[in-house]
């Protein structure tokens, strides 16, 4: 019953951080249950069971998903720990509340074997992570959430479309209709083949939309902008990959009722687009934060390019759910201490930061190269993997493409995050607060940079292992 405790515990441990007034009590709250629950799923690597009848189950695509849910979420608390004595996020006793509440949802859909179950996990990620966005008391913080909630809603009704035509497409006679997963791939053979089209197309458009995939990508930019850089960090990579998570599982009912070339060539379509779009509205941007939504929507662009590709592409789209999600974090923290110290996200007036916050500067440095796919980091393995698997599956243009693409990419968060550590600053040293070196605001950011080294130097056998196998079942390949 270990996959119930993931779920209901951050639940109920929301409800109780509301009735608690004390900060430092809610604080205590938020990273005693961030603490149980990453230890919790390491248990879960080693002992893996089923609660609800087989509803909850932590195969093992979910499983990266939820250990990399759980590691982001142990980082962001213990930053917001710190970040709640600088700043007093509005909301008050419900910025925690929400924080847990959007920790069980993404646990319930990382572990959900039940496909409408896997929809509500979804939905509630969007009621819970909607109050958090609204930061400042003024019209631009106000328009990023009802942008986010309106279409975020339209996305999420897509899904459920989709759920209701995966529904469909099962034989009345002799069939049961429960959508479970493992049911649904040991008889896609029988699923009527014209709803299960349809029914992928619906999930490629209802969860591509909460990925962030053009051209549905547009509430980003403002939501990220608006958003405390830590809420914006835990949408980028792990609502994000939870909503990944949730185009995987239509794939693999797709592919294993043999759909493949439905399937693929859609995915590697909306893949290119949002690279294309992503390199387009990255150079220029002025806005930190916004340049880190569009590159969020490069990086959705691979992970869905890299399941259309299958093969090597698919082990490397696996491999980066993961990559992604360290670095998308470490760099909104890192752009957060920054944030705190000058009160902006803007370039113009963030400039020449390695002078008075080295740290968070080379963090960001950091940053650039691991976000761009630059080695030694962990996104250069898994992108290589995917234009590898571009090239195997004889898709040269793919392959070159998305290189010239990433080039473009490059160059344009270069320029910006050299600008702002190396630039000439804008203010005086004594005009910036010196609130963003501290320890408890930059532990977390320098863990994630470590762990992202790692993962471009040497992925251990464990998680290789697993890795493997989440790819098998999405018709991938280790390269």
């Amino acid at each position: 019953m270990l996959e119930l405790f993931l779920v209901v515990v951050p639940l109920a441990a929301g409800a109780l951080a509301y009735a608690l007034r004390k900060a430092r009590a809610r604080s205590a709250l938020l990273l005693t249950v961030a603490m149980l629950h990453t230890v919790a799923v390491g248990v879960l690597w080693v002992h893996k069971g089923s609660a609800l009848g087989g509803w909850l189950m932590a195969d093992d695509l979910g499983l990266l998903v939820l250990s990399l849910v759980s590691v982001l979420f142990l980082v962001v608390a213990f930053y917001a720990v710190g970040y709640v004595r600088y700043e007093r996020p509005r909301g008050g006793r419900a910025f925690v509340s929400c924080l847990l509440v959007f920790l069980s949802a993404t646990s319930l859909v990382a572990l959900s074997q039940h496909l409408a179950l896997l929809w509500v996990g979804m939905e509630s990620t969007t009621l819970a992570i909607a109050p958090l966005i609204y930061s400042r008391d003024d019209r631009r913080s106000l328009e990023a959430v009802w942008k986010y909630l309106v279409i975020s809603s339209v996305g999420i009704a897509l899904a459920l479309l989709a759920v209701f035509l995966l529904a469909t497409a099962q034989p009345v006679a002799g069939a049961s209709r429960a959508l479970l997963l493992p049911d649904l791939i040991s008889g896609a053979s029988h699923l009527d083949q014209w709803w299960l089209r349809a029914s992928f197309v619906f999930a490629l458009a209802g969860f591509g939309t909460k990925m962030g995939l053009a051209p549905l990508h547009t509430w980003k930019p403002d939501t990220y902008g608006e958003a405390p850089s830590l809420v914006g960090g835990l949408m980028a990579g792990a609502l994000t990959s939870c909503a990944f998570l949730g185009l995987a599982r239509f794939a693999q009912v797709a592919l294993a009722a043999g759909l493949q070339d439905f399937v693929r060539p859609l995915l590697i379509a909306a893949g290119l687009f949002s690279l294309l779009v992503a390199a387009a509205f990255i150079i220029g941007q002025a806005d930190v934060k916004r340049m880190l939504a569009y590159s969020s929507v490069e990086h959705m662009g691979l992970l869905v390019l890299g399941l259309g590709l299958g093969g090597a592409g698919a082990y490397g789209s696996v491999l980066h759910v993961i990559n992604n999600g360290l670095v998308k974090v470490m760099l909104f923290l890192a752009v957060g201490n920054l944030v705190l110290a000058t009160g902006t996200s803007v370039v113009a007036d963030m400039r020449g930061m390695l002078r008075t916050r080295p740290v968070s500067a080379w963090l960001l440095v950091a940053g650039l190269f691991a976000v761009t796919g630059s080695p030694p980091f962990g996104p250069f393995v898994s992108e290589f993997s995917i234009i590898t698997g571009a090239v195997r599956e004889h898709h040269p243009w793919v392959a070159g493409a998305t290189v010239l693409m990433l080039t473009i990419i490059f160059v344009g968060i270069a320029r910006m995050i050299l600008g702002i550590v190396y630039g000439e600053p804008s203010t005086s040293d004594d005009e910036v607060s010196s609130v963003a070196e501290r320890p408890s605001l930059i532990i977390g950011p320098l863990i994630l940079a470590s762990m992202v080294l790692l993962l471009g130097l040497y992925i251990p056998p464990p998680l290789r292992g697993a890795i493997g196998r989440a790819a098998a079942s999405l018709g991938g390949a280790a390269p």
